[in-house]
């Protein structure tokens, strides 16, 4: 369809949505609508930046994800926001705009909440990571990001200490994308998207101490965990330099 102005008219908006009923997927879990309801293994915070994150990542502690992933969550902007695209917007567990409480309440409430309970992993998401301009993920590439999970989630592969949490090892990566995709993953694929970026990470570090500098009732946990991921960063920066291929990093 071409417009009043000559030009093309898609059918639907670049960032439209679809839902579907649980109840139509063949995938879907027996006991997914269980009133005694299901024990929970994962909790993902999903960001979305060009240039920082890896694709996944899994967090060392309950309190290392609520603060360095979830409280720290940033996300550019997109087609579905006003005003200019790519613009980098902090977003507290892209919740803010929910709040009825101060964000430093709000982040001791999160690690209250799993304090005397089995605490689920927590993963950090980005499936916006670019290179020269490109996307590194395909749209369907999270399928193998949430195996992973769930394997992490049943001690199932193996992961790296990439300072800033864990990430997975190619073996596995390559045969989740051989077995959910039948699709081959290259080492050059590996090494593009889970390259350790420790300028970038620095640097969302500092932006983060800037923003909660002025964040009032913030708990001490929240200063432990993001002065601890600097260290690390920077450890592993003097060690390894400022890109680092994630075949030359520990095993966790």
């Amino acid at each position: 369809m071409i417009g009043p102005d000559g030009k093309e008219v898609s059918p639907s908006h670049k960032n439209a949505r679809y839902t579907v009923q649980m109840s139509g997927l063949k995938n879907a879990d027996s006991k997914w609508n269980v009133p005694e309801g299901l024990p929970v293994g994962g909790i993902i915070y999903g960001g979305r930046d060009s240039d920082t994150s890896n694709p996944v990542r899994e967090a060392y502690s309950w309190a290392h994800g609520v603060c360095t992933m979830g409280a720290t969550l940033e996300s550019e902007t997109t087609a579905a926001t006003i005003g200019a695209e790519g613009v980098r917007v902090w977003n507290v567990m892209s919740n803010m705009d929910f709040l009825s409480m101060s964000v430093g309440r709000y982040i001791n409430n999160n690690l209250e909440f799993a304090k005397d309970i089995k605490r689920p992993k927590v993963f950090g998401t980005n499936y916006f990571i670019k290179k020269d301009g490109q996307y590194l993920n395909g749209k369907l590439d999270k399928s193998v990001w949430v195996k992973w999970m769930d394997l992490r989630v049943y001690g199932e592969a193996e992961a790296l200490d990439a300072a800033y949490g864990l990430i997975p090892v190619y073996e596995d990566l390559k045969q989740l994308f051989s077995q959910v995709l039948n699709q081959e993953y290259t080492e050059q694929d590996y090494i593009d998207q889970f390259t350790v970026r420790i300028p970038e990470l620095l640097a969302k570090q500092e932006r983060m101490e800037k923003i909660f500098a002025d964040v009032e009732e913030l708990p001490e946990a929240f200063n432990t965990e993001m002065a601890a991921q600097t260290e690390r960063l920077k450890k592993l920066q003097a060690e390894k330099g400022d890109y680092i291929s994630p075949f030359d990093l520990d095993p966790a």
